[in-house]
Formats: structure tokens, C-alpha cells, sequence
């Protein structure tokens, strides 16, 4: 892309402003984003109901869309990269829009299954909004916009999370207010033909087609193989079987990524110092921060005079109590730019960390009053909101600007890995303690996921502390 030079600092072609007011429908598409994710939390246990599953069965609602996003999203940044990241984002848009449709006119479980599969597309999102904003404005104005997008995302995640549980309240019926951000999802999809610009920079290359197939199979057959251990038979052939298999497979991907000229994921720039802390970091937050939603749900809904923990809430209850966590993110995902001009981006990312191991810590030892969780779930979400606004931009950075959509792929296509495998370890979990009496998870099984996330933290905040990163924009312009 030719750039010119101004006082400002170097600029596109096309004017800075007319670019940053398109900003304006990015951060659209990442609130109704926010509302997609987040809004279905709440209703996961009248959802698990009105289709007559129970508690493990419904952690696979929220992982399945975890596992088709491990695979959109490297191939939505590819393509991105090689055909244009807004005609990649409106493809994106509309194959959410169906599926979060399909889940909201949906009465059985393997529908359910298959709308939230067509959802995979949605955590790409974010991805090519980012390689957008990269592409066509200067290196300070463009992390502002990544900053405000990402908070647009926690913005809607509060938005979804309160508002859906205030709906249900308020209809009594799950069909209509599911019906919210599937009209959301498709007022989006016209709207991406307005006036978002196409990005400039092109990438060289091809799909790596077999990197596709080989990373989503193994994928599939590793969570087949942790899904088949809910009852805690790990050492079965219906749980040894796939997992082997998936484990070949993956072996198969990695060695097909390392000899092909254009690969799916570039292995070879994760290796490093400076980048292989901080993707391994990211898929432990995978972990904790998609696979620890479906089990707080299910907690807190859980009657105490059947299982003997958890509040009997309803999905406003579960919102309102959830709200200060919410808060907490949006205000910690907003506040990211300036905490790090402070501090550094590799500090906050491990004071990030470090309270989400304390919010998880203290799920694991005091949950048996309502004030308690609020309390952790403040704390959650300040670290989450300031992780989700220091990752990308630490990740972007550092890659080269062809290849901008691919990296930050990456970055969301190694963390919802990690939520997908949480999902499915999550699930084996809560089904390990699960109570013959009741034939609920038992509270050690809580204990269990909570103390498991927070190992993830504190592994996490120890891995951005020791990467080698240094402050400022390798590769790119210096900010002015």
C-alpha cells in the first residue's frame, strides 16, 4: 500500500477520517458479536431443558462452536489475507446470521448442534476487523480502533448477558429471545455492504487445503475422544481410540505446515521467544474464559436442596449476578490502551492474569454465598477485559502487515482451541463427580473446573512474563 507522509505520521490513500468513521459499523458487528457469545450463557439452563439434556451435555452447546471456530478462524484470516478481509468478514456475518437463526428456531439438540457449528465464523470477526483497521489507518489511530473494537466486544458481552436475562424474565418463553440476536446477526450482514472498505494489501499464496482438513479432523477427533470420558472412563477404547487418532493427526498437520511454502499456520514464527509464550498464553485464556462459562451457568442455576450447592437462579438472577463481571471487562478492556502506555503491554497482560487466578482461587474456596461470586466475578472480568485488550495488539505488532488477517487469526484461533478443549475436559470434570443420588455434578466438580482455571492462569501470567517482547510496533511504523 503507498503511503504519503504528514506531521501525523504516515497515512493511506484514502483519508483517515473516512476510514475511521467506518470504525463506527465495526464496532456494530462486534457488539452484536458480544450479545451472540455472552447472551447465550445465561439461557444454557432453560436452553438444556426445553431440549432435555443435562448439565455435561450442555457444556458441548458452548463447545461446539468453540471447535468450528478453531477451524474458521485461521481459514477466514487466510483467505482474508488473500482475497480481502471485507469480503471475508460479510461471508463471516452471514453464516452466523444463519446459524444463530437455526439455533433460535431449533427444538432438538443435534439442530442446536448444527446452528452453533454455523457460528464457528463468529470469532473470526474480530480477526479481520483488526487486519481492516491495520491496513488502511496509521499505526496510533489503528490501535485505538483495535482498543474500541475489542471493548465493543466486552460492551456487547454485557449487553447480551443482562439483556437476555432481562428478556426472559420479562416474555417467560426461551424462542423469543433467542430470536434477538439472530435479527441482530442479520441486520449486520446488509449493513457490511455499506461502506466498509476493502483492505489494500494482498498476500501471495494459496489455501492450504490440507492444513484445513488435517488440524479440523484432528480437532473433531481429540474432542470425540475427551467428550467419550464424561463419566470419567479415561482409560476406555471409546476415549484412548479417538484420542490417538487425533493425536496422529495432529502430528500430520504439524509436519504438513513445516513443508509447505504457504501453510494454514505459520509454526515456524510461533518458535520463538518473542511469539510462542504468548500463543501458548493465549490458549490457556481459551480455557478458562470460554470453559468456565458454561459451568458457572450451571451452578449457579442448580437447586441446593437437590445438590447441596448453587442459588436455584433463573437466567435474569444468573445475568444480574454475572453484571459486575461484565462491567468489570468492559472497563478493563477500554482502560487497556492507557494502562499499557503506563506499564507495558507485558505487565498487564501478567497483572491481567494474575487476577484471574485470584477470582478463580476464591470461586474454589468461598461460592456458598451470592455476594462471594459477585465479588470474583468482578475481579474475572477486570483481568479478562485488560488480556483481551493487550493480546491482539501485542500479537499484531509482530507480524508482518501481509499478513496481518493470519496473525491475528492465529491469535483467536489458538484461544477458542483452548476453549474447545476445555469444553470437553470441563465436561469429563463435572461428570467424573457426579452424583449417583442426584445424577448431577457433584460441588467437588466445580471445584475441580475452577481451581483448573486458575493453574491456567497463573501458567499464563508466567509464560508473558517470561517472553521476550520488545515495546512498540516490530515491523510496522513507529507511532507517532
Amino acid at each position: 500500500m503507498t503511503h504519503t507522509t504528514s506531521p501525523r505520521g504516515p497515512v493511506t490513500k484514502q483519508p483517515a477520517p473516512a476510514v475511521t468513521a467506518v470504525v463506527g459499523l465495526l464496532v456494530f458487528f462486534e457488539i452484536t458479536s458480544g450479545v451472540v457469545q455472552a447472551g447465550i450463557a445465561p439461557l444454557l439452563p432453560d436452553l438444556a431443558g426445553h431440549l432435555g439434556v443435562d448439565a455435561v451435555d450442555t457444556n458441548w452447546i458452548v463447545s461446539v462452536q468453540l471447535l468450528a471456530a478453531a477451524v474458521c478462524v485461521p481459514l477466514f484470516g487466510r483467505l482474508g489475507d488473500l482475497h480481502g478481509h471485507r469480503r471475508m468478514l460479510r461471508v463471516a456475518l452471514a453464516l452466523t446470521a444463519a446459524g444463530t437463526l437455526l439455533v433460535a428456531l431449533s427444538d432438538h439438540y443435534p439442530l442446536v448442534l448444527a446452528g452453533r457449528l454455523l457460528q464457528g465464523p463468529l470469532a473470526a470477526l474480530l480477526p479481520l476487523e483488526i487486519a481492516l483497521v491495520r491496513d488502511r489507518l496509521p499505526v496510533a489511530e489503528a490501535r485505538r480502533a483495535i482498543a474500541l473494537l475489542v471493548g465493543s466486544l466486552a460492551l456487547g458481552s454485557l449487553a447480551g448477558g443482562v439483556a437476555m436475562g432481562l428478556l426472559h424474565s420479562a416474555v417467560g418463553e426461551l424462542r423469543p429471545v433467542l430470536l434477538v440476536p439472530a435479527v441482530l446477526t442479520l441486520i449486520c450482514v446488509p449493513v457490511s455492504f455499506v461502506a466498509v472498505p476493502e483492505s489494500t494489501r494482498r498476500a501471495s499464496g494459496r489455501v492450504d487445503r490440507a492444513g484445513v482438513t488435517l488440524l479440523g479432523t484432528a480437532v473433531l477427533a481429540l474432542l470425540s475422544g475427551v467428550g467419550a470420558a464424561e463419566d470419567g472412563g479415561w482409560g476406555s477404547p471409546a476415549v484412548l481410540g479417538p484420542l490417538a487418532v487425533g493425536a496422529v493427526l495432529l502430528t500430520a498437520w504439524v509436519l504438513v505446515e513445516l513443508r509447505v511454502a504457504e501453510p494454514l499456520v505459520d509454526l515456524r514464527a510461533l518458535a520463538g521467544r518473542e511469539a510462542a509464550p504468548f500463543y501458548l498464553g493465549a490458549f490457556l485464556f481459551g480455557v478458562f474464559y470460554f470453559g468456565s462459562q458454561a459451568p458457572n451457568a450451571t451452578f449457579f442455576a442448580a437447586d441446593p436442596a437437590t445438590t447441596g450447592y448453587g442459588f436455584a437462579m433463573s437466567a435474569l438472577a444468573i445475568s444480574l449476578v454475572s453484571l459486575p463481571g461484565y462491567v468489570a471487562a468492559v472497563l478493563g478492556s477500554f482502560a487497556t490502551a492507557a494502562v499499557a502506555r503506563r506499564v507495558g503491554y507485558r505487565p498487564t497482560l501478567v497483572g491481567a492474569f494474575a487476577l484471574v487466578a485470584a477470582a478463580f482461587l476464591q470461586y474454589a474456596v468461598f461460592h456458598d454465598e451470592v455476594w462471594h461470586m459477585a465479588t470474583g466475578s468482578f475481579f474475572l472480568g477486570l483481568g479478562i477485559g485488560l488480556a483481551l485488550g493487550a493480546m491482539p495488539t501485542v500479537i499484531v505488532e509482530a507480524s508482518e502487515p501481509s499478513r496481518t488477517g493470519i496473525a491475528a487469526a492465529l491469535y483467536n484461533n489458538v484461544k477458542t482451541l483452548g476453549g474447545a478443549v476445555a469444553g470437553g475436559v470441563f465436561a469429563s470434570l463435572l461428570g467424573a463427580f457426579t452424583s449417583t443420588a442426584t445424577g448431577q455434578p457433584g460441588e467437588n466438580g466445580y471445584r475441580a473446573v475452577w481451581l483448573a482455571s486458575a493453574l491456567c492462569a497463573l501458567l499464563a501470567a508466567g509464560l508473558s512474563a517470561l517472553a521476550r517482547r520488545h515495546e512498540g510496533t516490530p515491523g510496522a511504523e513507529a507511532a507517532p
